[in-house]
């Protein structure tokens, strides 16, 4: 007897040392080889410094957009959906953390049972009842660490919940900072147009009056009026763009569209971002962008759950146990003869099944393939977005300038072209090709101010920024009923 408990003894004890292992292997961030330099940065836009990056926004100096950010942050419906994802995952994780402990489960129950009259044994058993009350407890014995892959999968993803919540974070600053450059900018050429309809009526008027004076023709009407017409209708299409600017806004601090009317209707300029900005080096991407963290734990992830399936394929070992009272008689379960007792191990091995777990195994494997491929586009595509923000961001302004030379230049050849025809120095044509032109450069201006400051935005969505305030936010509330 006492050989067989001291062979027991040390079976557990071999047990319990083998547990210190796990199957699969374990995992390593994977290595990324990248540029040592973006391709576009350098010069004066553009610097390799360490970029600030937690709250970029307030680099265009509009405490409107900065107020906008905060309430995105606190009221965003995608920021709310992140929030309640994470929260699943944190207890999923406790779900599956569970498993490295014992279950314990109370009991209780009457059972009535009688026996066959038309057996032996039954015609001298009388029918009996049985009181019972305990509990049963159960604990596998994680041998070949499948139970900590499982742990190690579900921290992973968790992990992963985290970043999807900055990633979003960012994707919400962004969204909220490139709409209210939209609005600004549908602001701004609105208001270019009907300063150029209010001009072209001025000279709508002056040629009138030499036509009423016999000193041009009818002609010379119908073009000054179809030129004011086609800049007014200008105005509707902007409107339009304006209204779903200010309606996307609403919707991505948690109102409903209109509920910013009153404040954004308030005329504020176009932001205006540094014109030269500090935006690191490329390896900054893998410690800055969320969604590439993201696809890395996820990645981990998948790569634990090959240990889980692989643990699987081995002999799981559980110690189950048992304590109780039962009696006949509800009154006796109180008796110290009333108790009962268990304690035991159990295995389980699958010895054939046709191949499946091993199959579980292989595409468990595959799974981990789709994950490194995921994450190693989520690094090219950062690393591209950041390029093309950077030399978007430098040439618009190279852009912008010509364009600011051009439309000076459009309104003193309106200016001239305009005293030239009061003097019947020159044809009319002269005066609606330069009205033309001014109306047509100055939009193009705003919209080129826009594309800067949107590019601005841009460029740092790529370089990873605003994620850092939803660390300190509390999950947006729901709203009220």
């Amino acid at each position: 007897m006492r050989s067989a408990m001291h062979k027991l003894s040390i079976g557990l004890l071999l047990g319990i040392l083998a547990a210190c292992a796990s199957v699969g292997e374990d995992f390593e961030t994977p290595k990324v080889e990248l540029p040592a330099t973006f391709q576009h940065a350098g010069g004066t836009e553009l610097a390799a410094a360490e970029p600030e990056l937690a709250a970029w926004w307030t680099k265009l100096q509009d405490p409107t957009l900065d107020a906008l950010v905060a309430r995105a942050a606190h009221g965003s419906l995608d920021l709310r959906e992140a929030y309640a994802r994470l929260a699943e995952a944190r207890a999923l994780r406790g779900d599956v953390a569970g498993a490295e402990w014992p279950s314990i489960d109370g009991k209780a129950g009457f059972l009535r049972r009688g026996e066959s009259k038309n057996t032996p044994l039954g015609a001298f058993v009388p029918d009996n009842g049985v009181y019972s009350v305990g509990f049963d407890a159960s604990w596998e014995v994680d041998l070949w660490g499948r139970v900590r892959r499982s742990v190690e999968a579900a921290d992973a993803e968790l992990d992963a919940s985290v970043e999807n919540v900055r990633d979003v974070a960012v994707a919400v600053a962004a969204e909220t900072a490139r709409n209210y450059v939209e609005l600004r900018a549908f602001q701004r050429r609105l208001a270019i147009a009907r300063e150029n309809v209010r001009l072209q009526e001025e000279t709508l008027a002056l040629v009138r009056g030499r036509f009423e004076a016999g000193l041009v023709g009818e002609r010379d009407v119908a073009q000054a009026s179809t030129n004011v017409e086609s800049t007014r209708s200008r105005v509707p299409a902007l409107e339009v763009g304006y209204a779903a600017a200010e309606h996307r806004l609403a919707v991505l601090v948690g109102l409903a569209p209109g509920a910013l009317q009153a404040e954004l209707d308030v005329e504020r300029p176009i932001p205006v971002p540094p014109l030269a900005l500090a935006v690191g080096v490329p390896a900054d991407l893998l410690r800055r962008r969320a969604d590439v963290r993201r696809a890395e734990r996820e990645l981990a992830a998948a790569h634990a759950r090959i240990g889980v399936a692989e643990g699987d394929r081995y002999p799981r070992v559980t110690l189950a146990g048992e304590l109780g009272l039962a009696a006949e008689d509800l009154g006796d379960l109180t008796d110290d003869q009333s108790g009962v007792f268990g304690i035991g191990p159990s295995l389980r091995w699958s010895l054939f099944d046709g191949g499946r777990l091993k199959a579980r195994v292989a595409a468990a494997e595959a799974r981990t393939e789709q994950a490194y491929v995921r994450f190693e586009r989520a690094v090219l595509v950062a690393l591209e977005e950041a390029e093309n923000a950077m030399v978007a961001f430098v040439r618009e302004q190279a852009r912008r300038a010509s364009l600011r030379q051009a439309a000076v230049q459009a309104r003193r050849a309106v200016e001239l072209s305009r005293a030239q025809y009061a003097e019947g120095l020159s044809d009319f044509q002269s005066v609606i090709d330069t009205e033309r032109a001014v109306a047509e450069l100055e939009d193009q201006l705003a919209t080129s101010d826009a594309t800067i400051a949107t590019n601005f935005v841009a460029l740092y969505k790529a370089l990873g920024g605003g994620w850092e305030h939803s660390d300190h936010a509390e999950p947006p509330a729901p709203a009220a009923e």
